[in-house]
């Protein structure tokens, strides 16, 4: 790769935090990875598709950032040159191309990156008949997140059809990640993470100890995970009606509609989520691929008998927790550490909500996925492993004509009903505020692995 931008400074907040969990998980650390492979039509020539990357790479510092300790901190630096391996393969037919790329693919995101000695990028290439016509991307979330992944491919597939790093670099404003932590070490950057860490302390000081009944003794640390899947059509064509209804967004009606059914499971009307946040309000970030895993915190100190109300007071909560959700990890972690030792035990911050729904994501999914009409499904797929430090973990995902909700719970706390309970009330909340009454959906019979609701 010919020379681009270089420099070290300190790590951004998100690399940090990652970096921290990553190191953490040690070796399960590839599970973090990001991945994606998908079919070039008609197909590329080599040097085109290698032109592309390398433009690519050019575009955005993260692909070419080591993260590396010294002196006891974490240092980024931005290589201004180098050379990425990439894997090519030879099939004969577009069919075998598809399976050497998933293959190639499960491969590359099995593997841990070093962190402080290569690029957090690697990339698989299948030919067939000397065209490129499937590509396999894994980067390490320590370059980027969910988001900034799809921008990457975004760019690449601008690239590939001719456009250059420097057309593209003029035309938008983004972030990279020496000025971001040039910007969060700078005296404004500083004040916002001691206003963030001083949200976290107080709220976790005042929020419910349990938010879940619990049984008594030690956890199973055997225990399993079940992952619950919702996907709903109807959820998707009532949640901008619901919004528009309620004179908020549609992330707050999802927002208070989770908080309300937690709430009966838990019978308690007091609520606290760990709340992902991107942090992409700003063209500069939303146009960045780098990775922002950061966490809110959402406390709602009592639900109100109406839903509409309860939207209503999650509104100032909810701003709360995405303006305090930027903070230095590790910092943040000492002083929950020193609250402790104070003789204060934190509240039950073990319930996590991310609603991962991208215009971007929606937009390359249709394109991919063709017509057809989508059914309502709810479904038990898989079990996981114990989740230290979780016991219910909810992703809103949009995908082509429906919305999806993951659910991963603690199977000591809820069982397989009792998440039913919760998805299809998380519907039925939000078809109500659209004024589409009609009777509350049914949970799927638990003796089952997986199963289907249809509308009554």
């Amino acid at each position: 790769m010919r020379a681009a931008r270089g420099g070290q400074g300190p790590a951004t907040w998100g690399q940090r935090a990652i970096h921290t969990a990553l190191v953490k998980l040690g070796p399960d650390a590839p599970r973090y990875n990001l991945r994606t492979a998908a079919p070039v039509e008609p197909g590329l020539p080599p040097a085109t598709a290698l032109g592309a990357f390398t433009e690519l790479l050019h575009l955005h510092d993260a692909l070419r950032t080591r993260l590396v300790e010294r002196d006891g901190d974490l240092v980024q630096e931005v290589d201004a040159d180098g050379t990425l391996p990439v894997a090519v393969l030879h099939r004969d037919s577009a069919e075998r191309a598809a399976g050497a790329a998933a293959e190639l693919l499960a491969e590359f995101a099995a593997r841990p990156f070093d962190l402080s000695g290569e690029w957090p990028v690697r990339l698989g290439l299948v030919l067939v008949d000397g065209l490129v016509r499937q590509v396999a991307l894994v980067l390490s979330h320590t370059a980027s997140d969910g988001w900034g992944m799809r921008r990457a491919v975004r760019d690449l597939t601008l690239l590939a059809g001719g456009r250059s790093a420097a057309e593209l670099r003029a035309e938008r404003t983004f972030a990279q990640p020496l000025e971001e932590a040039a910007e969060q070490d700078s005296p404004r950057g500083r004040r916002r993470d001691a206003a963030a860490r001083r949200h976290w302390r107080d709220k976790l000081s005042r929020g419910p100890r349990a938010q879940l009944p619990r049984p008594d003794g030690e956890p199973d640390p055997q225990r399993r995970f079940p992952l619950a899947v919702l996907r709903s059509p109807e959820l998707a064509a009532a949640l901008p009606r619901a919004a528009a209804r309620l004179r908020t967004s549609d992330a707050t009606v999802l927002l208070a509609a989770a908080a309300t059914e937690l709430g009966r499971l838990g019978g308690q009307r007091e609520v606290l989520f760990q709340v992902v946040v991107g942090n992409r309000f700003t063209e500069q970030a939303a146009e960045a691929v780098t990775t922002l895993a950061q966490e809110g915190l959402f406390h709602l100190p009592e639900l109100a008998e109406d839903f509409a109300a309860t939207v209503g007071r999650c509104q100032g909560p909810a701003l709360s927790a995405y303006r305090h959700s930027g903070y230095h990890k590790p910092q943040l972690d000492a002083d929950l550490a020193a609250l402790r030792a104070s003789g204060v035990e934190p509240a039950d911050h073990s319930v996590i909500w991310n609603d991962t729904r991208d215009p971007l994501a929606v937009a390359m999914s249709d394109g991919a996925a063709g017509a057809g009409a989508v059914e309502r499904e709810l479904r038990f797929p898989d079990t996981f492993p114990a989740r230290p430090g979780v016991s219910v973990a909810v992703d809103v995902v949009a995908v082509p004509g429906a919305i999806e909700l993951l659910m991963v719970a603690d199977g000591a706390l809820l069982e397989r009903p009792q998440m039913a309970q919760f998805l299809c009330g998380v519907e039925q909340l939000v078809l109500e505020a659209a004024g589409w009454a009609e009777g509350r959906r049914e949970p799927v019979d638990s003796r089952r692995p997986s199963g289907r609701i249809r509308r009554p």
